[in-house]
């Protein structure tokens, strides 16, 4: 027997590609930038300004900020100058008014005479009945030692037994001293009836005992302010 015979592979067609004729006159390359525009051509636009640059100027000096200067304590109020007390009593009293002013409670039927220093000299009083207490300031426009007393018309009708005048003394209702409150009726005086001191008693006058109503004569003078609360 004859030896097989190896069989061969197809070989594969190799396609052959004409060679391309050189060109005789050189290539010229074409550019690649777009074509001009072929209508008018607009102005280039006109670049921006430079920004303006403006020095800064040294900053003022500030003028000194002002000094707090607290201000000054009030000068202390020294109390008036009185005589020994010896019927008032010397208690704190935390009113504004003036040294020397004369203050009358009278709800409470107190009369304070203000020291400045933060006491006052506190009498007790009578007050005016109901329908006759009043409020307000007035001033010690006179002062009279044992003075008369001449009940007003009122008084009389009121009281019919009442005399048209009582001369002054130990008898008179005014008792020994009486301080004139303004151009008023009404009076600070003292009494012959004790038992009404702290009362509601009088016709809107305020009654002290003639001790204590002798006592505040030497420290009251003209002018005293007298406010009535």
């Amino acid at each position: 027997m004859q030896a097989p015979q190896a069989v061969q592979a197809p070989q594969a067609s190799v396609a052959t590609v004409p060679a391309l004729p050189l060109p005789d006159a050189p290539i010229r390359l074409v550019s690649l930038t777009p074509d001009a525009p072929t209508g008018p051509v607009a102005a280039p636009a006109a670049p921006p300004p430079a920004p303006i640059r403006v020095a800064a100027l040294p900053p003022e000096p500030l003028p000194p900020a002002p000094r707090l200067v607290p201000p000054a304590a009030p000068a202390p109020v020294a109390p008036i100058a009185l005589p020994s007390v010896r019927r008032g009593k010397v208690i704190g009293f935390p009113g504004v008014q003036a040294p020397g002013t004369i203050v009358v409670d009278t709800a409470a039927r107190f009369l304070y005479l203000v020291r400045g220093d933060g006491t006052a000299i506190r009498y007790r009083v009578a007050v005016g009945r109901p329908g006759t207490t009043w409020k307000g300031v007035e001033t010690v426009t006179a002062k009279q030692e044992w003075p008369q007393w001449t009940p007003t018309p009122e008084m009389r009708r009121s009281r019919p037994g009442l005399p048209r005048h009582v001369a002054g003394g130990p008898r008179n209702p005014l008792g020994a001293r009486a301080l004139y409150l303004g151009s008023t009726l009404y009076r600070i005086h003292g009494t012959t009836n004790p038992h009404s001191i702290g009362r509601a008693a009088s016709a809107g006058c305020f009654r002290m005992l003639n001790e204590d109503v002798i006592e505040l004569y030497r420290f009251v003078p003209v002018g005293t302010k007298v406010q009535v609360i």
